[in-house]
């Protein structure tokens, strides 16, 4: 295939499989062969694109005009080549970590959960590839439209209730996005993204400030900025695989991705210093870092714990794209990698307790470390990458915006990202001393270990997220990448180094 096809053909796939898997009725094995295929073949294309990328190409697929200077397109760049690539791979385990989940709890309506998670993950690859503002909001809303459905999957009233506040919460998120969006097609029409900015001078400083805070609320909803997280936690009550799709494969990243668009590819560094707009929103996401940390502290249920986690975890990719140094903006890139793979190995590890062990709460984990050692083992692997222990993949981001914080003078911020991580270990290594050093009791000596269609793909996560930590340039060379679209963006707005 020709490179200049393969941003739109990587998006194209999966709504391929989609319009696909419906046609495989009652036959689960035909249902997770699309799947599975859909999934392989997305990920080998965006893979393909990788060599080029690294070379400073960006691969441009061919433009749909729609009106006089409106355009849909997608190109291929560092930055959205490393949001892809983590969104293709994950989908990939999370296809197979789905099979075992779907069949040990017996979802219904199997074949409407896959074609829902298809289309998710051609808005998402549809995110990462866009190449300018109208084309990214287009494929926002699809993935909030294809999120919706399994949100409410369980068709029980808590589901409903949350689906709503979803819906709510996000789509008028949407509206504000558009806006921001139409007032940018008026002054700078049919721009593409560029790294650096390119809303420089076109508009007066409080004019600019103005226009920034509508994207940051449209984006700010997904990227759960406190005081916009609301919907999260309660969108907890899906399926644990969507559950992994909302924090680490999709939703969530999309808003923190649109984040550091905006701020690197719309408005550049050199604004928002200038504007006053970079110290809002360094403000706004220590705060969220430091009151989501305290907030999962607090939570007895499982999976709201990790959803404030993530809301926390979030906030260092903001933050990181507001401080804006080189090595703060490639923290917080590399960030969108490495908390994909560790959250979603506690997510893995969460419906593995829940269909194995029968626990969701935070308590009651006597002795599961012997008897479910594979989930334990990876459980302990992901908390402790989000406390930013060294040799995870969440030490590198966290050093990589401790070093940029003191580039830019905000030597608080160093302190904000050591509170952070103390209380991270705070309100998980309870559970891992439970599960390793206790004795099991009569409610988890039957557990055994998750069948291998789960046990595999968190345990593939769990290796990566250490890999990463270790070498994070290997593989499909995620920090490589993040270091890339860095450079280029400081390079762009005349920054700091």
């Amino acid at each position: 295939m020709d490179l200049a096809a393969r941003p739109l053909a990587a998006v194209l796939v999966s709504l391929l499989a989609a319009t696909l898997l419906p046609l495989a009725g009652r036959r689960p094995a035909l249902r997770e062969a699309i799947t599975f295929a859909a999934a392989g073949l997305k990920l080998a294309l965006v893979a393909s694109m990788l060599p080029a990328v690294l070379d400073g190409q960006a691969i441009e697929s061919a433009r749909l005009p729609l009106a006089a200077g409106l355009t849909l397109g997608f190109r291929a760049d560092a930055l959205g080549l490393l949001f892809a690539l983590t969104a293709s791979s994950l989908w990939l385990l999370t296809s197979l970590y789905s099979v075992g989940y779907l069949r040990a709890a017996a979802v219904p309506r199997q074949t409407a959960y896959y074609v829902s998670f298809a289309v998710c993950l051609s808005a998402t690859v549809g995110i990462a590839f866009a190449a300018n503002l109208l084309t990214f909001f287009v494929c926002y809303e699809v993935l909030t439209l294809a999120t919706y459905p399994l949100v409410v999957h369980a068709q029980t009233a808590e589901a409903r209730s949350a689906g709503r506040r979803y819906l709510v919460y996000t789509l008028g998120a949407g509206q504000v996005l558009l806006v921001a969006i139409v007032w940018t097609e008026s002054v700078a029409p049919g721009a593409d993204f560029t790294p650096g900015g390119f809303l420089a001078g076109r508009a007066e400083a409080g004019v600019l400030a103005a226009a920034f805070a509508l994207f940051i609320v449209g984006c700010g909803v997904k990227a759960a900025i406190m005081p916009l997280h609301g919907w999260l936690p309660a969108a907890m009550v899906a399926p644990t695989p969507v559950s992994a799709l909302l924090h680490a494969v999709a939703v969530v990243k999309a808003g923190a991705f649109g984040v550091v668009r905006i701020v690197g590819y719309v408005f550049g560094v050199d604004v928002l210093r200038a504007t006053g707009a970079d110290t809002v929103l360094i403000v706004a996401a220590a705060a969220t870092i430091l009151i989501a940390s305290m907030r999962a502290l607090g939570e007895d249920h499982l999976k709201r714990l990790l959803a404030y986690s993530t809301i926390g975890q979030l906030s260092y990719i903001v933050l990181g794209a507001a401080l804006g140094s080189v090595a703060a903006l490639t923290g917080a890139m590399f960030h969108i990698a490495g908390h994909g793979f560790m959250k979603i190995t506690m997510f893995f590890c969460a419906g593995a307790l829940h269909t194995q062990a029968h626990r969701d709460g935070v308590h009651g984990f006597d002795g599961l470390g012997r008897q479910m050692p594979v989930t334990m083992t990876a459980f302990a692997v992901g908390a402790c990458g989000l406390a930013g222990v060294p040799l995870l993949a969440g030490f590198i981001a966290k050093w990589n915006l401790g070093v940029g914080a003191l580039t830019a003078g905000d030597e608080i911020i160093v302190g904000v990202l050591v509170v952070s991580g103390l209380l991270n270990a705070a309100y998980f290594f309870p559970i891992i001393y439970d599960a390793f050093f206790k004795a099991p009791t009569t409610e988890t000596a039957d557990a055994r270990e998750a069948p291998w269609p789960m046990a595999l793909p968190l345990g593939v996560t769990a290796a990566v997220a250490l890999v990463l930590g270790v070498a994070p340039s290997v593989g499909f060379r995620f920090f490589a990448l993040a270091r890339l679209a860095a450079e280029s963006v400081v390079a762009g707005s005349g920054g700091l180094p």
